[in-house]
């Protein structure tokens, strides 16, 4: 705690205390008196594009990002440390994110687009099997003889596709693609976040069917009027070995199986104030007051025989997953001369895995062994499941004038989550409390955010434990 709060000091004074450069690249020096001048950061940008003619109509635009988290958890009861022993407390930096992406136009009539990266490399997971000789690497299970370091993680692909234009409402694509359904989050941006991340449950699908959220299929995507669609047609990743039926509960538990089967999926909204760009599928997370912006929205995704569980006599039953959700997004200016603005999104999501579905997430977990709770070790907590979901998050971006000309903007903000999943006797609540410090808009940023999260025993709430998470991202 005492480190986050020494980090964050530091970081503060720097932005208050004048700038010092070793070159003039990034300094305006505009005279205040004769013989004296002050120094002003130049956060302007432009994005990376390649110009392929000279009216910019044809190009190829790069974008680069890295998120880095430092983080000070209070782990689940039972959580083991690295060196096999009790550990109730962790800290940690890690690579939540690196990423590239580079998309281009040479006609308007089609676009490529790649993307590719890392997400969640610690100091004890999210390397390469075995690592090299150095890997120091550990073993998942004593039957398993696979072995996974924290050494040299592997970058994979995110996005492939192609797509083009039938006519200006439709355009159409194919790959492996994150023209997702459900919700507006399900196809969020990680560049402009409101809080620190994502939830994950808005993610329903994440490394199961599909790759870090996405699937190869087909999709369909444009605007009529004010309405936005997106809809696709996937061939999900075929995973799992099936659910079982629990004695000690004696009901029965659904898990992903093995399967040929094509799901659908789609998204709409509709956009009561201005229209937001749909050239990628990425929803922006919060504008900063530069558009007004309100959508209500509505998605699905629907994949025949997903999941399979087992009855008490053994009887193998397959089940659908059926997910669906509603939302709304605010983002306006409130005032123009403070420059204020305000951001609200709700989203209720009803998921149908099958009876008693559920997997616990733990984001970049350095926790060891298996825990005593029904969470598991270290951040883990019940995350996606058969059951309903109730989201919602607010941020403030304060009056321009609190840390002054060319100090940054800053935007508190708070979520709230009630979970109601069907494998617990209980529904829960908890929270999330942050702030943005914007030093130039989304392109450098800071935040720090508190997270609480309920801890399960015997079906029921028996606890809960929290996380305080640093992060830093630049993106060009």
């Amino acid at each position: 705690m005492k480190t986050i709060h020494f980090t964050l000091l530091t970081i503060w004074l720097s932005w208050q205390l004048p700038a010092r450069s070793q070159g003039q690249d990034s300094l305006h020096l505009e005279s205040a008196t004769p013989g004296h001048y002050q120094e002003f950061a130049d956060h302007s940008y432009r994005p990376l594009t390649l110009k392929l003619t000279d009216d910019g109509s044809k190009y190829i635009r790069f974008l680069f990002w890295n998120q880095l988290w430092a983080r000070a958890t209070e782990n689940n009861p039972g959580t083991l440390g690295v060196e096999g022993q009790p550990s109730g407390r962790s800290t940690d930096v890690g690579i939540r994110r690196a990423r590239v992406l580079a998309y281009a136009e040479i006609s308007p009539k089609f676009l490529i687009l790649t993307h590719w990266g890392i997400n969640n490399q610690t100091f004890t997971n999210g390397g390469i099997p075995a690592g090299g000789f150095t890997g120091n690497a550990q073993q998942i299970s004593a039957d398993d003889p696979i072995l996974v370091s924290s050494k040299k993680p592997a970058m994979f692909f995110h996005d492939i596709w192609t797509e083009y234009k039938i006519t200006d409402q439709l355009y159409w694509g194919m790959g492996l693609h994150y023209w997702n359904g459900i919700s507006r989050m399900t196809s969020g941006s990680t560049l402009n976040f409101l809080a620190v991340d994502a939830p994950i449950f808005n993610w329903p699908l994440i490394d199961l069917t599909d790759q870090f959220g996405r699937q190869f299929g087909f999709y369909a995507k444009g605007q009529v009027g004010k309405f936005d669609y997106r809809f696709a047609y996937n061939k999900p990743y075929s995973v799992g070995n099936g659910g079982h039926f629990d004695e000690s509960s004696q009901r029965s538990i659904a898990a992903n199986t093995r399967n040929d089967n094509w799901a659908s999926q789609g998204y709409v909204a509709y956009q009561f104030l201005e229209k937001e760009n749909n050239k990628l599928p990425y929803f922006v997370g919060t504008y900063l007051g530069t558009k007004s912006v309100f959508n209500i929205g509505g998605g699905w995704h629907h994949h025949p025989g997903a999941t399979s569980s087992r009855d008490s006599s053994g009887n193998l039953e397959r089940h659908d997953i059926q997910l669906l959700a509603m939302d709304a997004f605010l983002d306006v200016p409130l005032n123009k001369a403070l420059r204020t603005a305000l951001t609200v999104y709700s989203v209720y999501y009803n998921y149908d895995f099958g009876p008693n579905y559920l997997r616990n997430v733990g984001v970049m977990n350095v926790g060891m062994g298996s825990g005593t709770t029904q969470n598991g070790s270290g951040n883990a907590q019940p995350t996606i499941g058969t059951g309903k979901i109730w989201y919602t998050q607010a941020g403030y971006l304060l009056p321009e004038k609190i840390l002054g000309p060319d100090k940054g903007r800053l935007q508190p903000f708070g979520a709230f989550t009630l979970k109601s999943f069907e494998y617990f006797d209980q529904s829960t609540g908890q929270f999330d409390l942050g702030m943005n410090y914007y030093i130039n808009s989304h392109q450098a940023k800071i935040t720090l955010q508190y997270s609480q999260r309920p801890v399960f025993e015997n079906y029921r709430r028996d606890g809960s434990a929290g996380e305080f998470i640093l992060q830093t991202q630049i993106f060009l």
